[in-house]
């Protein structure tokens, strides 16, 4: 690999892991109180073993949906998805309208193995929007002379992984920290949610441009404009979110 694909990687790589830990300071929420009517050496263990069972779902379905990328059938509605997830979580954020915590705290007196169980589970639901999210900003790198994994590009696959996998890990050992920053600026979790809309929009780009449509020529999607563009508007809207305060933030 030469050292502009190397970079392009790279940058995509950080890209991911900055996305999947602002995605998951919900799931740091809901986990927190998922665990929550635990002893606090019990909680860690409940969510080591809900993390153990998220690490053997996104790799099975990263490796399952590697077969399906191809499919542009399967990249419209990705995109469509993605595009729901961004405008009804901003919907959600503009209108007041988020769901109370409450409605995810597990009833009293729940086992231990039930609430791995639970753990479990909402690292599935989480997972679902990363890993599509994911597979939308990476599956447009180039073509690497890395053996391919399932049926994607090897190399696309690993930092796929490899950003799901150290997001992961990063929301476990930093979920406070995250959460803090969240509410330090707010606008990070708009930023976040617009970010998977610009992403879908990418996903859309390459699907119109696949040769069974070919609406758009099948090469812009690999273009230095359309690559500029996309990572252009990517970090300004990082930056926006950053330093942008909602009107309903108390000055602090």
């Amino acid at each position: 690999m030469d050292t502009g694909i190397l970079l392009e990687y790279g940058w995509t790589l950080l890209a991911l892991i900055g996305l999947e830990g602002l995605l998951a300071a919900d799931n740091a929420l809901v986990m927190a109180l998922i665990v929550k009517h635990l002893p606090e050496d019990k909680q860690r263990k409940a969510l080591l073993y809900g993390l153990g069972g998220a690490f053997i779902f996104r790799f099975g379905s990263l490796f399952f949906i590697s077969f399906l990328i191809d499919i542009w059938q399967v990249q419209a509605l990705g995109a469509i998805y993605l595009l729901f997830i961004s405008i009804n979580n901003l919907w959600k954020i503009f209108s007041k309208e988020k769901e109370e915590e409450s409605v995810v705290k597990p009833a009293k007196g729940s086992g231990f193995w039930t609430t791995v169980i639970k753990v479990e589970l909402a690292d599935i639901a989480f997972a679902v929007d990363s890993i599509l999210a994911a597979v939308a900003l990476a599956t447009t790198l180039p073509k690497t002379t890395i053996p391919a994994i399932g049926g994607m590009d090897g190399a696309q696959f690993i930092v796929i992984l490899a950003g799901g996998m150290i997001g992961l890990i990063l929301i476990r050992i930093a979920a406070s920290y995250i959460v803090k920053l969240l509410k330090k600026r707010p606008g990070l979790e708009t930023a976040a949610y617009t970010i998977v809309g610009w992403v879908a929009v990418k996903l859309a780009v390459h699907t119109l441009a696949h040769p069974q449509l070919a609406i758009i020529p099948a090469e812009f999607p690999e273009t230095t404009l359309w690559k500029t563009i996309f990572w252009v508007v990517m970090i300004a809207i990082a930056l926006i979110g950053w330093f942008w305060k909602p009107s309903n933030q108390d000055s602090e």
